[in-house]
């Protein structure tokens, strides 16, 4: 990244510049991307890929991968980089879980990655219903296995952490999003140790979960600022680092100080290896649950080496 007081360096695209082609795709358009579209619409399901206008969708869908969004469509933060909607969520559907499960089952998924808004409205911050999905899932198709993406449960964290993680999914992501120095403006409602905290939190009760965690670049954060999000999140034991580029839903939301380089996202990816994460996708088009279930596996492959390598030392 560049310090905001020098000059962009080569690896950076001016923000009146239209998108760069290393992060342009194309418009979905497959029979299997309207199939998946058609399930999640009868199912009456909210998809994150919908919501916050993801670039992969096209690709995703047309492999029947979807990020189901639990809880509704309606948060209650105001986060200046997410198109998801603001304001007063509606009540929580007690078909969900089952829902979700069925969509799981039709589409015929090794892995799946939920998510939600937030849910400030709700004494738990919705960590129920992540448990009834956890635990539908775990009914419905025993052999898929569960990545959640969590919101951080403001004021009711350890609660939450414990109920979920007692239900027992495979991978509890919560992403940071942001360098500390940008949360006042892009993440006002949160706060960027709680963030590190909850995942810390997750581990302490159960160290077989994998943790994973995701920044956005090109939200004016410099190179070290990088480094040390990368050194707090090994520091809380993350197993999983995403990276990838940030990307304006609308005029209104955050402006895009800069577009990174596909080598500059490589030079991330070598340093957070090194940094002794076990998985690291660092790209322009990464995002939270994009190609999550290779991913897993190859983290999973990864920790056992890992053991069984420790192991013949031992």
């Amino acid at each position: 990244m560049n310090d905001l007081s020098t000059p962009p360096s080569p690896d950076s695209v001016p923000v009146t510049q239209r998108k760069p082609d290393w992060i342009r795709v194309k418009a979905p358009v497959s029979r299997e991307y309207g199939a998946t579209r058609d399930l999640m619409r009868g199912l009456g399901l909210n998809t994150v890929c919908e919501e916050a206008a993801c670039p992969n969708i096209g690709e995703c869908w047309t492999k029947k991968h979807a990020t189901v969004m639990i809880l509704g469509d309606v948060c209650t933060r105001a986060c200046a980089f997410c198109n998801v909607k603001t304001g007063m969520p509606r009540k929580v559907d007690l078909n969900e879980p089952a829902h979700v499960a069925e969509a799981a089952a039709k589409l015929g998924l090794e892995h799946i990655v939920i998510t939600s808004v937030d849910r400030d409205d709700l004494p738990d911050g919705g960590a129920s219903q992540f448990v009834k999905v956890i635990n539908e899932l775990r009914r419905t198709t025993p052999h898929t296995t569960i990545e959640i993406l969590t919101p951080d449960f403001r004021n009711k964290m350890r609660p939450a952490i414990e109920a979920i993680v007692a239900a027992g999914p495979d991978v509890y992501n919560h992403n940071l999003e942001t360098v500390p120095r940008n949360y006042p403006t892009i993440r006002p409602g949160a706060r960027y140790y709680s963030s590190l905290r909850l995942l810390e939190e997750v581990k302490a009760h159960n160290p077989l979960i994998f943790t994973k965690s995701g920044i956005m670049l090109g939200l004016g954060e410099q190179r070290l600022e990088v480094h040390q999000v990368m050194d707090d999140m090994r520091s809380a034991q993350i197993d999983f680092l995403t990276m990838g580029q940030y990307l304006r839903p609308t005029p209104k939301h955050a402006e895009v100080k800069e577009f990174v380089t596909p080598a500059a996202f490589n030079a991330y990816g070598a340093i957070a290896r090194a940094k002794g994460f076990l998985q690291v996708a660092a790209s322009p088009l990464t995002r939270s649950s994009y190609h999550a279930g290779k991913d897993f596996a190859e983290m999973r492959a990864a920790r056992e080496a890992k053991l069984a390598k420790a192991a013949a030392k031992g």
